[in-house]
């Protein structure tokens, strides 16, 4: 009796699930789809209303935000791209999209870094005055104006730094900073190897590493070898001429912002009690991401010496600050690749996809 009523249990939820997933994807929308009177205090925005390429990204007019009283009103002058943004206009993998939404994406506003000027601040901020130039990060924040809370993730720019290389900081930064720092346990004299040393999070990754006493090694292509060498490594191994993997020399933490090699040929490069940090990869499928590999990490990393994790950052005021006091002591400098206008969103977009960029890339509102 019971074996029947749990196969009768088991075939319900298969039924409903198989009519409810159905119905949720075609009557899944957003706010596209409803019919709307213009904004009242109109500001250009970029959106995507429907998942896709580049082409999908729109220009248009919304509402201009109004700051709650502890909220900053910024006036946006750059913005930079990355990865997520990308992944969040595909709708890729598809496994996310049970999050942000099945047919069509829920969240319909582009972008998160951004750096600009403090316009007005609500009657409880303290910290922030109109005319601070800020940076931070925000959903949504291709636009021209932006609000954040004043305890939120919104710092002042350091004075030797470019709005444009303050907007490439916020989430490739806070990634190398807590991929090293929180994950890795980075500590002064350790040899550390950096893959992808020439992106977005490798360029801050080989920085950072450097500025907490590290002996670094990065990782990148012949064409990125120079660059990678100007910014502080100690040892710059082009992929293209030699298989890091095979070195026979042992680091203390790895940082894997490709995850092009198998666990098994990083863990071989590893000191015994080495540390395997991941923080993007290569091998993303379209449906499932990089969840096979993160599967492998949390399995094989119960069975070994090295410590092995994957993690996304979480951007945080307090992080952003450390940050902007290594700007400010130049122990770091963020890298720009290409700036382009915000009528160039969308070509924007499709350099950031090919996977070439050296350093970050920026979109800028003058």
């Amino acid at each position: 009796m019971l074996k029947r009523i749990l196969r009768w249990g088991l075939g319900a939820i298969v039924l409903a699930l198989l009519v409810a997933v159905p119905i949720a994807y075609w009557t899944s929308s957003n706010t596209c789809d409803d019919p709307s009177t213009p904004p009242a205090n109109p500001m250009k925005a970029v959106v995507y209303c429907d998942y896709g390429s580049a082409d999908v990204l729109k220009l248009e007019d919304v509402e201009r935000p109004t700051p709650a009283d502890d909220q900053v009103l910024v006036k946006v002058h750059a913005v930079s791209l990355n990865p997520l943004d990308w992944h969040y206009m595909e709708g890729t993998p598809y496994l996310m999209r049970l999050g942000a939404g099945l047919r069509k994406p829920k969240v319909i506003r582009l972008g998160v870094d951004f750096s600009g000027t403090v316009e007005a601040v609500g009657s409880q901020v303290t910290r922030f005055k109109p005319g601070d130039e800020v940076f931070g990060g925000k959903t949504g924040a291709v636009a021209e104006y932006v609000t954040v809370r004043e305890s939120g993730a919104v710092v002042l720019k350091p004075a030797n730094v470019t709005f444009e290389q303050a907007a490439a900081i916020p989430i490739a930064a806070v990634t190398a900073l807590q991929g090293l720092r929180d994950k890795g346990k980075i500590q002064p004299g350790q040899k550390v190897l950096i893959n992808g040393a020439s992106g977005g999070v490798g360029t801050f990754a080989v920085q950072i590493a450097k500025a907490f006493g590290a002996n670094v090694t990065g990782v990148c292509s012949t064409r990125n070898v120079d660059l990678v060498r100007s910014l502080g490594a100690d040892q710059v191994i082009d992929y293209t001429k030699a298989d890091f993997t095979q070195s026979t020399e042992r680091y203390d933490l790895m940082l894997d912002n490709v995850g092009n090699r198998s666990l098994s040929e990083s863990r071989h490069i590893l000191g015994a009690n080495g540390k395997y940090v991941m923080v993007g990869g290569s091998n993303e499928t379209k449906w499932l991401g990089p969840l096979g590999r993160v599967i492998g990490i949390g399995v094989v990393s119960r069975f070994v010496s090295q410590e092995m994790r994957f993690f996304i950052a979480s951007l945080n005021q307090a992080d952003l600050a450390v940050l902007a006091d290594l700007i400010h002591d130049g122990k770091v400098t963020p890298v720009v690749d290409r700036q382009y206008k915000l009528s160039e969103i969308s070509a924007a977009m499709r350099y950031l996809e090919e996977g070439h960029a050296r350093g970050k890339v920026v979109v800028t509102f003058e």
